[in-house]
Order: structure tokens, then sequence, then C-alpha cells
């Protein structure tokens, strides 16, 4: 008796078109982190290997490419995130009254990519929208609020407890609110923090920054 393949090569024919319709997608979310470790890279080298007189132009040159990043990925909350990081770095480069357009930029940036998906890169936006609210100056000047900056750094440890980042900027977020001797736990485990995969020169550097206030307030 013959056998009937209709069933199979129907199932077979809509699997094919499952991963077909699949691919595209997925070529697109390689495209998407590709960009992005590209600028993290592009970041980590300006950031910690590139002499302070130059850091400004770069950061300035790197936002530009950031935000073509965004532009082409429109949806995507990664590449905002780290548009929001740059803006941010290239703010602390300039300084001085220049920079408040920079970091309100930047906070636009972070808040978009929060109402797009918050959680991605393990709460990156909220901790670093947080670093915002208490390193810029309060009203009238800016929009600082160390209120709002120790709510959105809470939820960033939240998300990624053992993470390196958040850790830090807490404990230095603690350090300036004048609460050292609780700083000092977040910093020995930023100094704990697991290795992030392709972020050698970022956590190295990270790592230093908390030894140096770690060893600061151990002497106080």
């Amino acid at each position: 008796m013959p056998i009937d393949r209709t069933p199979f090569l129907r199932a077979a024919g809509a699997l094919f078109l499952a991963l077909a319709g699949a691919l595209p997608m997925a070529g697109h979310a390689a495209a998407v982190d590709d960009a992005v470790a590209e600028l993290q890279r592009d970041w980590e080298v300006i950031r910690y290997q590139t002499p302070a007189s130059e850091r400004e132009k770069r950061f300035e040159a790197l936002a530009a490419k950031a935000r073509r990043v965004s532009e082409a990925f429109p949806g995507r909350s990664e590449p905002l995130v780290w548009e929001g990081i740059i803006v941010s770095s290239h703010a602390g480069e300039k300084g001085g009254l220049g920079a408040l357009g920079l970091v309100k930029q930047a906070k636009a940036l972070y808040e978009q990519a929060i109402r797009i998906d918050g959680n991605v890169l393990e709460g990156s936006a909220y901790n670093s929208l947080g670093v915002l609210y208490d390193k810029v100056p309060g009203w009238p000047v800016g929009f600082g609020d160390k209120a709002k900056a120790g709510e959105l750094l809470r939820q960033a440890l939240a998300i990624n407890p053992r993470g390196i980042d958040p850790n830090f900027f807490y404990a230095e977020y603690l350090a300036g609110t004048k609460h050292p001797e609780q700083a000092i736990p977040y910093l020995e485990r930023a100094l704990q923090a697991p290795d992030r995969p392709g972020r050698q020169v970022a956590d190295t550097g990270r790592r230093e920054e908390a030894r140096v206030l770690l060893e600061k307030l151990r002497s106080k």
C-alpha cells in the first residue's frame, strides 16, 4: 500500500517557512549585538587607554557613530543605552555649563531605552541614569536628585546584584551622600565581581577605580 507523504511534506514546508522567517530576525539581532560590541570596545579604548587631552574629541566622534547605530536599529534599547553612556562620557570630559545639554541628551536616551526594555544589558540604563541624577547639579542649574539617584541605582542592583558597575556606582553614591561605611561592602563586591566576556579593559579599569575609592574610605 503506497504511503501518503502529503502530511509530512506539508509539515516540512511549514517548518521551512518558519525557519526562513526567523533567519532575518536572527541576523538583525546579531547585527545589533555586533554594533553594540564595537561601541563598547571603542568607548573602553577612549575611557581607559587614551590621553585625557584627546578624550573629548574622541567621545564626540564616537557619539556621532552611536547615533547612527541607534537610528539603524529603531526599537532596540541596547544602542540607546550605549549612545547615552558615550554622550555622558563626552559631557564628563567637556565639563562646565557646556556639558548640561549633553547630560540632558543622555538622560533622554536612557529614558527611551527604559521605555523599550529597561532590563537589557543587565539593567545598565537604570544604572547609568542613576549616575546622572547623582552627579548632575540640582535645580535650578540641572536635574540632579540624590533620592532619585539612589532609587535608580538600587533598581540596577536588583537586576544585576553581582555586577561590577552597579556595585561600584552605588558605593560611589553612598560615599558621596556621607555614608562611607555602607559603601565599603559594595566596593568589595565590585572587586569580586565576575569577569564580563569581552570587557577585560573596562573591568580592569573599573576595578582600579574601586580599589582606589576603597583605600580612600578605609583610610578615613
